[in-house]
Formats: C-alpha cells, structure tokens, sequence
C-alpha cells in the first residue's frame, strides 16, 4: 500500500501547497511513484500547481520527474447508501485509484475545517502542519497565556487530529507521525521566534507530534508557481549558477526530508 501524506492545518497562508509540491517532486525525482489528491475544492492551490507544471513541460517539450494528479471523481449520489457521506466516497475512489501505481500519496488540505479534511487526517501514515511562526497560527494548536509562555489548552486542530487518531486506533492501524513545520520562520533572532520555539517543544510532548523545520520566506516560490516548477528543477531549466538564497532553500528542504523519515527515502539533492 502507498505511503499516505497529508499536509493539513486549518488557517490559509501557511504554505502548504508549495510544501507538498516541493515534497511531493523531490520524492518523484528520487524515482518514486507519487500520487496527488487535492481536497480544497474552492482554490485548489496544488492542484494549478500540477496543472502548471504540466503545461510549462508540454510548451518546452522538457521532461521531468512529476507527481501524478487524482482529482476528486464524481460519484452518482444515486449510488450512495442512505447515511453516508458523498465526499467520503469521492476521497476513497481517489485514493482507491492512486494507491496501486504510488509509492506516495500526497494529500493538500484546505486551509478550513471540511468533512474531506477530516477524513483525510484519519488516513495519514505521516501528517505534515505548517505552521507560520507566529503566535496567531500557534492558537490554531493550543492556546496560550498572555505572556506566550503557559499552554492552557489544546486547540480546535489538536483535537481533530486527536480524533484521527483514535479512528485509526480503533481501525488497528499504525499510529500517525505527526509533525508540526515552522515555515516562514524569520531571519532574526527575535524574542517572538524564541517563545514560539520553547511554546512548540512544551506542546509536542503534551500532545504528541515532532516539530520540523520548514522553509524561510522567499520570493523565489513565488516565482516558481506559474511555471509549476520547484527548487530541484532549477538547473534543469537553465539555471546555470543557484545563488545564496536557492541554494539555502535546497538545504531546508533536505532537511526537512530527513526530519520526516519516510520509508525508503534518502534525500539525496
């Protein structure tokens, strides 16, 4: 059976298409199999990412080491059981059709609280969070004391993983590996960066997740998207010399690889 991913957190913003594009081609270009499934039906961030990649390679007739898209398919509702859920079905029949041709689903989640999200959660081998490093994203896992210091609480999102966790439990399937990524995370040591580093490491051993690092805001993913391209396809496509800033990047995501310690992965880039 595949590796399943999912890349979830329930606030908008936190890069979560442009980490599970860039994990999902790195996989691919180890020579994986990598499936994609895109569950936000209203932006479907990823999903124009794939889209552009496909587009970019026929116009220049390249070829490089992508995932292969599964859209949602759609199901007669005729044919559902009374009680049960559509979306439920239309996420099976995706996951059902990747799952004999990948080593790796990867599965994009809308940055709100969906009944595709939540199903999604409960099928993860590995989950993937992005976090902003910030205390404004932080509350989506756990609420905090005024001073940033003292955890009160588990979140609305903490809980549903809970949840996921105990439907897989009682499924008797192996427990999720969950791990929280700071994204974004500024360059400067500031006091804000350090509580929020102290507040993650007193939160994942209270709740149970890893805490990962992710990647340093930079322009250069913005100008990746359009083209569907990631770091890795850089000197592919011309890019002779990768500067200070790409280099950098590349690093991030090796080591964010590492950190999620796949099954047969080595990130080797």
């Amino acid at each position: 059976m595949a590796h399943i991913i999912v890349v979830g957190n329930e606030k908008g913003g936190a890069g979560k298409s442009t980490v599970t594009m860039h994990i999902a081609t790195a996989l691919a270009r180890m020579g994986h199999r990598v499936g994609a499934i895109d569950l936000d039906l209203r932006q479907q961030s990823f999903a124009r990412y794939l889209l552009n990649r496909q587009k970019h390679l026929a116009e220049t007739g390249m070829d490089l080491p992508s995932p292969t898209y599964f859209p949602l398919p759609d199901i007669d509702k005729s044919q559902i059981p009374d009680g049960e859920n559509i979306y439920d079905h239309r996420l099976s029949a995706a996951v059902a059709k990747a799952d004999p041709n990948s080593d790796f689903i990867l599965i994009d989640c809308p940055g709100s609280h969906t009944r595709l999200s939540q199903v999604a959660h409960s099928l993860a081998d590995t989950l993937i969070t992005p976090l902003n490093d910030s205390f404004v994203d932080f509350d989506l896992l756990a609420h905090v004391s005024s001073d940033g210091e003292k955890i009160e609480g588990p979140s609305v999102y903490s809980e549903m993983v809970w949840h996921a966790r105990q439907l897989r439990a009682q499924a008797g399937l192996k427990p999720i590996d969950w791990i929280v990524v700071r994204n974004r995370v500024g360059a400067q040591q500031m006091v804000n960066k350090l509580k929020m580093e102290r507040a993650l490491d007193k939160l994942a051993k209270r709740i149970g997740f890893r805490v990962g690092p992710g990647f340093n805001e930079r322009v250069i993913f913005r100008e990746l998207f359009p083209r569907g391209l990631t770091l890795l396809d850089l000197k592919d496509v011309g890019v002779k010399q990768l500067n200070i800033s790409n280099i950098a990047a590349r690093q991030e995501l090796r080591e964010l690889l590492k950190t999620l310690d796949l099954p047969n992965v080595t990130a080797k880039f």
